[in-house]
């Protein structure tokens, strides 16, 4: 009978011996086979995450804006929520591209979670133009370009078609990538979506100068609060 296992126990190293051998998936340490005797280097590719100063911060803002407003300053890629006593949390963003960049006043005028994207018409024909289809519309969800929460922006009672939304995009925040629209990583337009109410004020500082003078210095983290975590 030991001898009997002997022979099988010796198969079974042998075959171990043939298999190519396994290495962790820097995803999710799930096993997968290594490359062998191939001209072809698998290279693990983790998201790209935006800049170090893109994250949340709580920062020190000299401005004379109310406690409440927002701020957005295209050209640096800045959110920020005026808390007032010269302080704002800071949001890193991403803006608009070329030709759609803009600038002004204007007011949150509704809100939603996980909202539905429905692309302009304007939109739909450019992009048909370069053979993407887009949809007439598309339900909430991780998918979704508009990302977990979206705050709609009104001038005058009217919406713009400019939201302030998440997106499922993190690595263009800081870069101008959209059609106009402001996007925050989804846990930040959480963050922002629960402490700015509708009829909010937003200020979009950016290209055209129609936001009119607007007095505001970012003089750096509020390293006090930070580590106190205000």
């Amino acid at each position: 009978m030991s001898k009997y296992l002997s022979v099988l126990t010796a198969a079974a190293i042998a075959a171990t011996g043939m298999l190519a051998p396994v290495e962790a998936d820097a995803f999710g340490g799930a096993a997968r086979p290594a490359a062998v005797a191939s001209d072809v280097t698998l290279v693990a590719q983790k998201p790209k995450q935006p800049a170090e100063k893109f994250r949340r911060r709580v920062v020190r803002l000299v401005t004379d804006e109310k406690p409440g407003t927002i701020i957005i300053d295209t050209n640096n890629k800045f959110l920020y929520y005026v808390e007032g006593n010269n302080r704002a949390t800071r949001y890193g963003v991403g803006v608009g591209r070329e030709g759609f960049g803009w600038s002004g006043v204007v007011k949150i005028g509704r809100k939603e979670e996980w909202p539905s994207w429905r692309p302009p018409a304007q939109m739909r024909a450019r992009e048909a133009a370069k053979g993407h289809m887009l949809p007439v519309v598309q339900e909430g969800g991780i998918d979704n370009p508009l990302g977990a929460r979206a705050m709609y922006l009104f001038k005058g009672g009217h919406d713009t078609i400019f939201r302030i939304h998440g997106t499922n995009q993190p690595w263009t925040i800081g870069l101008n990538m959209s059609s106009g629209c402001i996007r925050m990583m989804n846990k930040d337009v959480e963050h922002l979506y629960e402490r700015a109410s509708v009829g909010t004020k937003v200020i979009v500082v950016g290209p055209g100068n129609r936001q009119g003078k607007v007095s505001f210095e970012d003089r750096g983290i509020d390293l006090l609060r930070t580590i106190l975590g205000g």
